[in-house]
């Protein structure tokens, strides 16, 4: 595989080992949109259009936020949207992005 640059906030914390609790790195959603963000946004671009930076760690905004994303989904269904992008991107269920980064 190539090498391949990607801008990552200065103030992100620091990649975790494979299998550890995200941190908000935001590593894997620059690299590659999820299957989720592909769906929507109709697009394999990086970083995903839905990543959302915090002030101290990114944030998916499918989760976050849904309708911020989806202007068509209504109010009501804005918590089961969570819900469902949450287990969509295995959220909380470790890391599992492999890209190594040079630094």
């Amino acid at each position: 595989m190539a090498a391949r640059t990607i801008r990552i906030h200065r103030e992100a914390p620091a990649q975790p080992p494979s299998g550890a609790p995200c941190n908000g790195c935001g590593v894997c959603c620059l690299v590659e949109t999820c299957p989720a963000g592909r769906m929507l946004f109709r697009t394999r671009q990086d970083p995903c259009p839905a990543l959302l930076w915090r002030g101290f760690r990114y944030d998916c905004g499918l989760v976050a936020t849904p309708a911020d994303f989806i202007g068509w989904l209504p109010a009501m269904l804005a918590g089961p949207a969570q819900t469902l992008f949450h287990r969509w991107i295995a959220a909380g269920k470790g890391c599992d992005c492999d890209i190594e980064l040079e630094h």
